[in-house]
């Protein structure tokens, strides 16, 4: 009989498929899960070389996987003017002047985070970013990184004047004479970002290994990376995961999605093609794969750019004439689909406003029917915040998966102030429809869309259960029959991540033969409250049987 490298005993386990957590130890050998079971089943697996973890009192589930995520930029951002801790618009700018004054060499102040509740109408000014950095120009992306702010100085180097368009697939926030104001929304962004220096290769990668390090700590031993190329000012990120692969400095299994580029024709699948399959000749399939496509059919309701069915409304409640951006026409989505598929690609598409998940659908219902020994290309719609109860079904018939963003699926500043007085108001039942998606039968995965929430799995988890957030007095949004079931959460963060990622043969399960990429949490949450589960936090991480994260001893 083996011995195993490592043993979790004394504690739960969930796996995928059961309705709650289950009294059980897990055994490790040679990076895989060889057994199962109660602690006297296990026992002869244990030897004088193996590692017990105990577990008592505490639950063992198979590492999260976030289907949804930036990392290279998260990390690029805490190393730059990260201002994800403000509390308010005056915090915003005392970071900002401090962050200045600190780094004196930059060229440019770099950086995000703001929320655009500190913001009458989301919407900072340039003159407020003057007052505190007038000597260099100024971009920094707010929360949801659909949007920036800008200085005088920036909008000047870049000629964005009251004379300057608005660009066809964003807006250029004014005052009243027509001038720039200081915000940018969505492709306006790129009219300032171009001026602005190349972040450097050196920095994305060190980005990348602090977003890594903050991910395991949370839990998270896989991904997708929903926006691959040269992106946001970043250098090449597939670059930056090659030399982690190379280096050996890439812990994590990543499936990197290439960034489609809207404004150009499926032209460039062959460019996508030559990178997937130099990503595979690297012959480490369990760490990197470069076979998704993201697609991002339209904006956020806060900037009124997610594609919506009807009209945004007015200030005072009246239908105006804009119902949002779909960012490619239904033609030119549903050939880069139709190209995508035929080219062995999944499809990532960011479908946020119920017109844009129908114009997805529609370009998924305009595939060819598979052969039967063809393979699923496991297409799946991101962040969902409104879908028509006539689409709803229309997921699993064609089978795609559904992404969710569960933390964003309560009251908040940003969705009470910014998004759900400008909607029809029978929309807000509508927000998030998780319950419906889960009873057709839609496979459910999960992402957190880092850094613009945060990577945190058992916060979403919290919310996808509660539809409250953690620590909020709110009334939960939504319908009740709009909430999952722990079992079913913890499943889309982990075995229903896993098959988007196309692991699901490996990962996301605690059953004999699968990888070890374990999480070992301080407590059961099956055993609490639902109100608590927010509360529970990670102790250790494992891949392929090795701890990579572990607490802090306290001193």
């Amino acid at each position: 009989m083996p011995i195993a490298d490592v043993v979790f005993t004394g504690g739960s386990v969930f796996s995928a498929g059961a309705a709650a957590s289950v009294a059980a130890d897990v055994a490790v050998l040679d990076g895989r899960i060889v057994a199962v079971g109660p602690t006297d089943d296990l026992r002869t697996w244990v030897g004088a070389t193996t590692t017990l973890v105990d577990t008592s009192g505490r639950l063992v589930v198979a590492g999260f996987q976030d289907a949804h995520v930036h990392p290279i930029g998260a990390g690029v951002e805490i190393l730059q003017c990260d201002l994800t801790g403000a509390t308010d618009a005056a915090d915003c700018l005392r970071i900002i002047a401090e962050y200045a004054q600190a780094n004196p060499d930059e060229p440019w102040i770099r950086g995000a985070g703001w929320s655009m509740e500190f913001f009458p109408g989301g919407t900072p000014a340039a003159a407020d970013l003057d007052a505190v950095v007038a000597d260099r120009p100024v971009l920094l992306s707010n929360r949801d990184h659909h949007g920036a702010w800008a200085n005088s100085l920036a909008l000047a180097l870049a000629g964005v004047t009251a004379e300057t368009p608005d660009p066809s697939d964003g807006r250029i926030e004014r005052d009243a004479a027509g001038a720039p104001s200081g915000t940018l929304h969505e492709g306006a962004v790129a009219l300032v970002e171009r001026h602005a220096p190349d972040i450097d290769p050196e920095l994305a990668y060190r980005g990348l290994l602090r977003a890594q390090k903050e991910l395991l700590a949370q839990g998270v031993t896989g991904w997708q990376d929903a926006m691959v190329g040269e992106v946001l000012g970043l250098p090449d990120t597939l670059e930056v995961y090659l030399r982690a692969v190379a280096d050996g400095t890439l812990t994590a299994r990543v499936v990197a999605a290439l960034w489609w580029e809207r404004d150009r024709d499926a032209s460039q699948l062959d460019e996508m093609a030559r990178r997937r399959d130099e990503v595979a000749a690297l012959g480490v399939p369990e760490r990197l794969r470069a076979d998704s496509i993201k697609i991002m059919v339209d904006g956020v309701a806060e900037n009124f750019t997610a594609a919506m069915n009807t009209p945004y409304r007015d200030a005072h409640g009246h239908p105006t004439s804009n119902s949002g951006h779909s960012f490619l026409t239904p033609q030119a989505l549903e050939a880069a689909v139709l190209g995508a598929d035929a080219a062995g690609f999944q499809v990532h598409f960011h479908a946020l406003g119920n017109r844009a998940v129908r114009e997805a659908l529609d370009a998924l219902e305009a595939l060819p029917a598979s052969a039967a020994d063809a393979p699923r290309r496991r297409h799946h719609l991101a962040h969902l915040q409104i879908v028509d109860e006539v689409d709803v079904a229309r997921f699993a018939e064609l089978g795609a998966a559904a992404n969710l963003q569960a933390l964003w699926a309560c009251h908040e500043p940003q969705l009470d102030e910014l998004a759900l007085p400008f909607l029809d108001a029978e929309l807000e039942a509508r927000h998030y429809p998780f319950g419906e998606l889960d009873r057709a039968g839609v496979l459910l995965g999960a992402g957190s869309d880092w850094p613009v929430s945060t990577a945190d799995p058992l916060a979403a988890i919290h919310v996808a259960v509660n539809r409250v957030g953690p620590g909020s007095d709110a009334a939960p949004l939504g319908a009740a029959e709009q909430r999952l079931d722990l079992a079913t959460a913890l499943t889309a963060y982990t075995a229903g991540s896993a098959w988007l990622n196309g692991r699901d043969g490996s990962t996301g399960r605690i059953e004999p033969g699968y990888l070890a990429d374990l999480v070992v949490l301080d407590r059961d949450p099956f055993a609490g409250p639902a109100t608590a589960i927010a509360d529970t936090r990670v102790l250790s991480t494992w891949v392929d049987g090795v701890s990579v994260y572990s607490v802090p001893a306290a001193h």
